[in-house]
């Protein structure tokens, strides 16, 4: 049963002694030794109380996270007025799949790999300004948006944008919302200057 499997992933990845969780769920050392290695089947009720206790400690142990705590503090742009072939080879050597586009300072949309793959492909491709394919742009949210209400963002879009005060603070995609929620939460330099792109 996977759910069996984590428990004592999550129960050792939060430091809780067998003994402690067994005493808070009214069940002997030996039981959930065993329940832990796979040699008794525990009922569903035993399950529950043993889930709710972890998610009880883990609420303790690791706060509620926000954008701002997950966020990628690197922010690369494409300028829209580049051409495809040079904002491919900008995002190639930055291994970025995708960027948001900006235009006199101000984000007007965004380009994918995809994207640039499709237009590169036509007898113009080469010549074509980023502008003219782009995207639309990332939503941004506030550096104290709430972690696990990004999930319904990434459900229609690659990356969110991250500001604060309408200042733009990161950039945040899957891979990064995944790790902040297993509990993996990247730790980031001190934020650097945006490069302003190809």
């Amino acid at each position: 049963m996977d759910t069996l499997s984590e428990i004592r992933k999550r129960r050792t990845a939060l430091g809780i002694p067998l003994n402690e969780i067994a005493k808070a769920v009214g069940r002997s050392d030996s039981t959930l030794s065993r329940i832990e290695r796979g040699q008794i089947r525990p009922s569903y009720d035993l399950v529950q109380l043993i889930l709710n206790y972890l998610e009880e400690r883990e609420g303790v142990e690791a706060p509620r996270l926000h954008a701002g705590d997950l966020m990628n503090r690197t922010l690369v742009f494409a300028e829209g007025s580049a051409t495809l072939a040079s904002a491919a080879q900008a995002m190639e050597r930055g291994a970025f799949s995708q960027v948001p586009v900006i235009e006199n300072g101000r984000v007007t949309g965004s380009i994918s790999e995809a994207r640039i793959l499709r237009a590169l492909a036509r007898p113009e491709g080469r010549r074509t300004r980023v502008r003219e394919v782009q995207e639309e742009a990332y939503p941004q949210v506030d550096e104290a948006f709430p972690a696990d209400l990004l999930a319904g963002l990434f459900a229609r879009y690659p990356a969110v944008l991250v500001a604060h005060r309408g200042e733009l603070r990161g950039i945040l995609t899957k891979t990064d919302l995944i790790r902040g929620l297993r509990g993996n939460a990247l730790r980031r330099t001190a934020a650097s200057p945006p490069s302003k792109g190809p």
